[in-house]
This record gives C-alpha cells, structure tokens and sequence, in this order.
C-alpha cells in the first residue's frame, strides 16, 4: 500500500484539488481515498491501479460536493443578497411611476406641437407610424417632430442635473 502512496498521492491530491478547489478538502479526500482503496484492496485484481485510484478519489469527490450543498447554512446576508430584485417589488413601482410621472411633466412642459408628439411617442410609447395616422401628419414630420422633442427632453433634463 506505501508503494500506492508514495506513487500517486500528488496525482490524487491535484484531482481532488481540481474538482473541489479546497486545498483543506483535498488533503481529507486524498486521505480518504487511499483508505478506501486500503479496505478494497483484498476485492482489486492489480490491474490499472492508477485508474482505479483516479475513479475512487473522483468517486470521493463528488460525494463531498454533493454533501457540500447540504452542509451549507446561509447566513442572513446571503439569504437577503439572493432574494433579488422584483419589477413588483413596492419600491421599484414606486420609482417606476415617479420616473413615468417626471417624463409626463416634462413633455408637457415642451411648446405645441412637441408637446404631444412626446407624450405620445415617449409616454404613451407609441409607434411613429401610430402617430402619424392618428394626426393625419406625414411619417416623416412626425420623425421629425420627435427628434427635436428629444433635443427638448434632453435639454429639460441637463438643465435639472446641472442644478
């Protein structure tokens, strides 16, 4: 058995090591293994002992990571960090109307006719072409009109940062 130690430890050891990345946990599994390997020593027929050690400290390894999951308690920094997000969670609708409700007042606040044309195209989130068939104007006015609309926006919310 020293002959199997002495040959393949460093072997087993960087297979436990790949697949757990726990140096402290490879040198158990390491161990692990070879006593495995002792108590079935009387079973193997001295064929490939190289494989048959890899597939025992594989074998080994598995069952750790498997058993790793259970053993994990998370702690109250975890379990909050991993709750996310939620586009229904109340602060984020609160802020999602807040925001809507800026943009209203903004694209009111623009003159006639870039005023409605914002509204609908930013606000309402309409289509160009919706908007150009429901005021009977030409697509490209309508394209038109919202660029300069944005320039508008854009100068409404540059004015708010800067303040």
């Amino acid at each position: 058995m020293s002959a199997l130690i002495d040959s393949y430890q460093h072997l087993v050891f960087s297979i436990c090591y790949k697949m757990t990345s726990d140096y402290f946990a490879s040198e158990d599994l390491t161990q692990e293994t070879f006593l495995s390997a002792y108590s079935h020593l009387k079973d193997f027929d001295g064929k490939y002992e190289k494989a048959w050690l890899c597939r025992i400290a594989t074998n080994k390894c598995l069952d750790y990571l498997q058993s790793a999951g259970r053993r994990v308690i998370p702690t109250e920094d975890v379990v909050m960090s991993d709750t996310g997000t939620y586009e229904g969670a109340p602060e984020n609708v609160c802020l999602e109307e807040e925001v809507k409700q800026t943009l209203l007042d903004r694209c009111k606040s623009l003159k006639p006719p870039y005023d409605e044309i914002a509204k609908a195209y930013y606000y309402d989130e309409m289509e160009v072409s919706e908007i150009a068939a429901q005021r009977g104007m030409k697509l490209k006015t309508v394209q038109t009109q919202i660029y300069r609309a944005r320039a508008m926006l854009r100068s409404l919310y540059g004015k708010e940062k800067g303040a």
